[in-house]
This record gives structure tokens, C-alpha cells and sequence, in this order.
């Protein structure tokens, strides 16, 4: 099977690749665009439109911060629904069949060549795209800091989600910790550590993939999207993130007195 026909977006966009920022910011799910070949998969508007397709608002606040940090910027050009880059090929909801309400038809009883065909044209050029830059930046001794932009919808299987800013880590705590310690001056937002997801729900693939093998300081962001939802928001969100994060690095670099944020 062919997931992408001549024409078609590329499935992954780097941005200011030569940023002299220390961040890389990833965005896996920047986008609910669905190949020619794949359809909709079943999915009517509003849930092709909904957060069950992609992160709403994230790839906004990423290119506000790409700007804001001079950070260069890698993200998905497709649907977490036809590939969640998010996961690794060998999990259940790389491809889902099912996502929070919605029913996803499309996904249903996928055989194991259609799930091959969707890994090598929308995951592995991903995942490539990222191992190639991250190690040209430590050959190049500028081992970045990733962060990962992600949203989330307020109200999950009907309960209402009271955090509004989401700092995810996995077994490297650094950043994450140092951004905590910096969200004290952010005090119009309700921010808490490993909410809502944390590693046990499978969501720091990439982080554990780019980052944690090589001693890279990582974090994921998640964002309440009705934070983000228009042009004016997603503005002050990043701006409200560029904080957090110059302050957060220039507190490590204090520590090991050999990083400058480059922001």
C-alpha cells in the first residue's frame, strides 16, 4: 500500500535549523491533516477537527517559541490517527482504533502490512529527521535541550481536568524540576508534575528515545487547549513558556556553569 501519493506534504518539517538556541522543540502531533490514500478514516468533521486527531493550539505556541528562543523546531506533518510518532510502532495506539468517545473505523482490524506501510511513511522519516539532528548538534558539541509541545482537552471521559499546564518527565528529572522551580512567577496557571499523563501511560516515547540514551535534558509540556485556541493565546502561552524555560536552563547552566541558552 502507498500512504503517500506524489504531491502530499512531507510527513516531518524542521525549522530554523540553524537556531543558535540550546532548544530543540519536537511537536508530534502539530497537525489532523490525513493522507489522499487513508481518507478521513470513517471520521466525520467534528472529530477529525477535535483533539483526538491532533493537539489543537501546540504547533501555534511551538512557532511562537521557536521564534522566542531562536530554537530550532522538528514537527509531524499528519494525524496522530493515522500515526501517533508519539509511540513506537510495536504499541497499540500508534494506530488506534479507538481514542478517548470516538471510534476510529479507518484503524479498524489493520493487518500487519498496513501498519508497516503507515510506520515507514509517516514514523521512520520522523524519528530519522530527529536522530539526524540530534546528533549532528552533540557531534557539533551543542547537545540540545528537547522539549516536547503537546495539548490536551479539558474534559476526558466526561471529568474535568483541573491542571492547565502539564511538566511530564520520565527518569531524567532535571529540566523538568528546574521548570517547577522557576513556575512560582507563572502563578495565574494551576502547573503540576506528571498531569495528565505521566510515563505509565506510554506518552514519553520520544523522550526516551532522543534524549534519555544520550543524557540530553528533556521534558514534555502539556497545555490545556482551551488555553491556546486562537491566535492572541497561543502568543501569550509561549510567551509565558519562554520564561519558564530561560529561567529553568539558566539554573542549570549555573549548576554545571558550562550552557548558555542561546535565547
Amino acid at each position: 500500500m502507498t500512504v503517500l501519493q506524489t504531491g502530499e506534504p512531507s510527513p516531518v518539517t524542521l525549522i530554523h535549523a540553524q537556531a543558535a538556541g540550546d532548544i530543540l522543540l519536537i511537536c508530534e502531533h502539530a497537525s489532523n491533516h490525513f493522507p489522499k490514500s487513508l481518507g478521513s478514516l470513517g471520521l466525520n468533521e467534528e472529530a477529525t477537527r477535535s483533539h483526538v486527531a491532533w493537539d489543537p493550539g501546540a504547533l501555534g505556541v511551538s512557532l511562537h517559541l521557536s521564534k522566542l528562543l531562536d530554537a530550532s523546531f522538528i514537527h509531524q506533518n499528519y494525524s496522530r490517527l493515522v500515526y501517533d510518532c508519539n509511540r513506537p510502532p510495536s504499541a497499540h495506539d500508534a494506530m488506534p482504533a479507538r481514542s478517548e468517545v470516538f471510534d476510529i473505523p479507518g484503524n479498524h482490524n489493520l493487518s500487519q502490512d498496513d501498519r508497516d506501510a503507515r510506520t515507514n511513511a509517516i514514523y521512520r522519516p520522523f524519528e530519522t529527521a530527529l536522530a539526524d539532528f540530534i546528533k549532528a548538534r552533540r557531534e557539533a558539541s551543542r547537545p540540545p535541550f528537547i522539549i516536547t509541545i503537546h495539548s490536551f482537552t479539558p474534559i476526558y471521559h466526561g471529568k474535568k481536568r483541573e491542571v492547565e499546564l502539564g511538566i511530564l518527565f520520565d527518569q531524567d528529572t532535571r529540566l523538568a524540576n528546574a521548570i517547577l522551580r522557576s513556575s512560582t512567577d507563572e502563578n495565574d496557571l494551576i502547573i503540576r508534575a506528571n498531569e495528565p499523563y505521566s510515563p505509565t501511560d506510554g506518552v514519553t516515547h520520544t523522550l526516551q528515545t532522543h534524549a534519555l540514551p544520550f543524557g540530553l535534558h528533556n521534558v514534555m509540556i502539556e497545555i490545556r487547549n482551551d488555553l491556546i485556541e486562537t491566535e492572541d493565546q497561543q502568543r501569550a502561552m509561549a510567551e509565558k513558556l519562554s520564561r519558564l524555560f530561560t529561567a529553568a536552563i539558566a539554573q542549570i547552566s549555573a549548576q554545571d556553569g558550562s550552557r548558555t541558552t542561546g535565547a
